[in-house]
């Protein structure tokens, strides 16, 4: 149909209608072809948040956790085990190192460690018998039967390792979380006399250190708050000091007690963990570095020995790794030395007998 110049004049409405519908037709025409010319992209998807930082990057293994060329070894013996009276049922598995230098003639220091198999594993972060090596060559801790205990297990529960420390599996969570005296049990009562038996070790306080790492740090501190008559050196990795049990209550404990005599280093980090649920909530009591300060804190103001670091590292070993060596010279630095300018052998490397 025309409207203008038609022979048929149709009424001005009529054409106005075909009009606009034609425009209709030529604009979308135009809008396909453009389309065609220009194709339509999908929307870049939105950046990804950035990686958390890795806030133990910097934690390396301490040199004196790797075997110096010309140090002598000393050697792991076991694995061992215990059966339990404090625990009835249950047993633990020990592991012993005998240091070149030991002598059967003279009484040696003890060191005892929980959660033992994380504490010697070749290849794991510590390495402790490495640096029992190295820090005794160059006398700088004294001559030391170093012990390395599991958590206790029922014989048909798996043994402890390095993926799977127990907690859900083995006695440990009871064991060395709780707050009275049965661990302390375990490690005096069962285990130091089987150690008299077989070595000479001396049986002065002031010779014997325990320590530990999570759950393992409170274990020790118990046992030692337990029975101070045993022992006098602490050695606490990211202590769990937090209300699993009731460890939070400890520098309430401390500050309301007589004095002890006992030597703490405590280590934790600031990314511990904080207790800061999905939600917001906070739960001050399961805060780990926050306990910790705490206890540290606590022994300051009761004028206890007490040396602490703390760094930046998650709940676990890495940042022991680092500092583990310096721990144990620090702990140890009152060992018997001699001051005669004459003693060759004192100014000499330890070597083995």
């Amino acid at each position: 149909m025309i409207c203008e110049g038609d022979r048929v004049r149709r009424n001005a409405s009529e054409c106005d209608i075909l009009a606009a519908g034609t425009m209709k037709i030529t604009l979308a025409v135009s809008v396909f072809l453009a389309g065609a010319a220009f194709p339509q992209t999908t929307p870049a998807p939105a950046a990804a948040a950035p990686a958390a930082p890795n806030m133990e990057l910097y934690y390396k293994l301490a040199p004196d956790a790797i075997p110096q060329e010309g140090v002598p070894k000393g050697q792991i013996k076991g694995p061992f085990t215990l059966p339990s009276n404090a625990y009835p049922g249950t047993q633990h598995t020990y592991w012993v190192y005998v240091p070149a230098q030991y002598n059967p003639a003279s009484p040696a220091s003890l060191m005892i460690y929980q959660d033992g198999q994380a504490f010697m594993a070749p290849e794991g972060d510590i390495r402790a018998q490495v640096v029992m090596d190295n820090l005794i060559y160059r006398r700088e801790i004294p001559v030391m039967i170093g012990v390395f205990i599991n958590p206790g297990r029922r014989p048909d529960q798996p043994e402890p390792n390095l993926s799977n420390w127990g907690d859900r599996d083995t006695n440990r969570p009871t064991e060395y979380n709780t707050l009275d005296d049965k661990y302390a049990r375990v490690v005096v009562d069962e285990l130091m006399p089987v150690l008299y038996k077989d070595y000479n070790i001396s049986k002065d306080r002031e010779r014997h250190g325990i320590g530990g790492s999570s759950s393992g740090a409170i274990a020790a501190f118990t046992v030692a708050w337990q029975r101070p008559d045993q022992f006098s050196k602490i050695l606490s990795n990211v202590g769990s000091f937090t209300n699993i049990r009731g460890g939070n209550k400890y520098p309430d404990i401390i500050r309301s007690s007589e004095k002890k005599p006992l030597r703490v280093f405590l280590v934790d980090g600031r990314n511990d963990n904080r207790a800061l649920a999905a939600d917001g909530k906070y739960d001050q009591d399961r805060d780990w570095f926050y306990q910790n300060v705490r206890m540290q804190q606590a022994l300051t103001e009761k004028g206890y020995d007490v040396n602490y670091s703390w760094g930046i590292q998650r709940h676990g070993q890495k940042m022991l790794q680092t500092v583990f060596p310096e721990m144990m010279r620090w702990l140890w630095r009152d060992h018997d030395v001699s001051t005669d300018p004459h003693d060759t052998i004192e100014r000499s490397f330890n070597g083995a007998k």
